[in-house]
């Protein structure tokens, strides 16, 4: 053993054999080896809960905005509102903003860098109905080659018919043609309030049109609303002749839309308004970054509440190895060299429990599909709602970013807390220890 006057390098080789030695207790000191498993155990489920928690949430959030912008435009132009005055009844009546020169204004819109499409829209509500059964849904008019870039609504692999047949059809969300009971062929009958002009007032519009392709978007409430209608047919249909609603924008860095606005409103001209994916759901977004910072301080309590349990198995090894001590200290090994030996004691535990915990976590996270269908299984269908969630299925997303900060946080905490025991083998009296061996 080195002595003293050595002065031998920290964390040398003999401090991890001592180190090392004292973890594996004997029979006699089941005690210690009790409180290290125990742990052990609590700091691999704290982080395989905060690494499973992490990518959960990520892969959710993700799913959420991949549906959103697969099946809607990045951004819209609209028009603001003007007034229309009655000279009759000198009524002031506020008129929604109508596009007349849509195709211009797309095509001035398509000019502005990074801007990689546009498309004129036509939207209006409508009850859709068949075989007795009926949906509200919301149309929306749009050119064929417009429908093909919205990669959640052409996908092939998730679609019944032809899209290529939209223009002598409709294209209706899953949700829709399963509410009604209907597929590709059948045709269904769209009720709009606002028809044709009579003397008698405004009468409602029905028309009957063939379903010639249905799409599965991923998300619950698109599915369950969406009906695609050819341009030119829609602004008939909702007495939209020559105009367009507003136009639809496609940016290549949709989570930097806000960086579009100005110049979309310039290029757009005077009255042009502007409304972003991310101004819809604003509010959502936000409520996802809360629960996202709380569930990490709340899992991250969890997690020391686990490494707590190292302060109580040093302190418990201390109290047994205080002869050790005695005889380590006499024979020369220096208060600070005690306290690496305890520390890492600590540590080793810090750290198996946190690998454990990784390990466990990333294979959860790997599974949690599987394992979210074997609860909603065993408790008859109701864990998870896609009317509530908004998606079909729980998805995961695991990211580096997360499991270092489950493996941070893991390891900090696992560090400090073992410094208190271990400071406190280091100022044990060599003399007292041995005072009664």
């Amino acid at each position: 053993m080195p002595s003293p006057a050595t002065n031998p390098k920290p964390f040398s080789r003999y401090e991890f054999l001592i180190a090392w030695r004292y973890l594996r207790a004997r029979r006699a000191e089941g005690g210690v080896s009790v409180m290290t498993w125990i742990s052990l155990v609590g700091i691999a489920l704290g982080v395989a809960a905060l690494i499973v928690t992490l990518a959960v949430r990520t892969g959710f959030r993700a799913e959420f905005v991949d549906t959103m912008l697969g099946a809607n435009a990045h951004t819209s132009v609209y028009m603001s509102p003007t007034t229309f005055t009655n000279e009759l009844t000198e009524e002031v009546y506020l008129q929604p903003g109508r596009i007349s020169d849509y195709d211009e204004m797309a095509q001035r819109l398509a000019d502005v860098p990074g801007v990689v499409s546009t498309a004129p829209v036509v939207k209006g509500q409508v009850m859709a109905t068949s075989n007795g059964a009926a949906n509200v849904a919301e149309v929306f008019g749009i050119k064929l080659d417009d429908l093909k870039a919205m990669t959640r609504i052409a996908d092939p692999s998730t679609a019944l018919g032809n899209i290529d047949d939209f223009e002598r059809g409709i294209a209706i969300g899953s949700g829709i043609a399963r509410e009604l009971g209907v597929t590709t062929g059948d045709r269904i009958r769209l009720i709009a309030p606002e028809g044709a002009q009579t003397a008698f007032g405004t009468s409602p519009r029905v028309n009957a049109y063939e379903v010639v392709y249905i799409f599965t978007a991923g998300r619950y409430d698109i599915d369950r609303t969406r009906v695609f209608m050819p341009l030119t047919e829609a602004q008939s249909y909702f007495n939209r002749e020559g105009v367009a609603d507003e136009i639809e924008i496609f940016v290549d860095d949709p989570d930097r839309i806000s960086d579009w606005t100005l110049p979309l409103m310039q290029a757009a001209g005077e009255g042009a308004q502007v409304w972003t994916w991310k101004d819809s759901s604003a509010s959502f977004l936000k409520a996802l970054d809360m629960e996202d910072d709380v569930m990490f301080i709340i899992l991250s309590v969890l997690v020391l509440i686990a490494t707590m349990n190292i302060t109580s198995g040093l302190i418990m090894l201390v109290k047994n190895k205080g002869r050790d001590i005695g005889i380590l200290r006499t024979i020369g090994l220096t208060e600070r060299a005690v306290l690496r030996v305890f520390f890492l004691c600590g540590a080793f535990t810090g750290i198996i429990g946190t690998i454990a915990g990784v390990v466990l976590g990333v294979i959860v996270s790997l599974n949690v599909d599987h394992i979210m269908t074997a609860v909603n299984w065993f408790s008859g269908g109701g864990a998870w709602d896609p009317s509530v969630r908004g998606i079909y299925e729980l998805p995961a997303k695991l990211r580096l970013a997360d499991i270092g900060k489950a493996v941070t946080l893991s390891l900090v905490l696992s560090f400090l807390v073992t410094i208190f025991p271990a400071a406190r083998a280091a100022r044990m009296n060599p003399v007292e220890a041995l005072r009664y061996e």
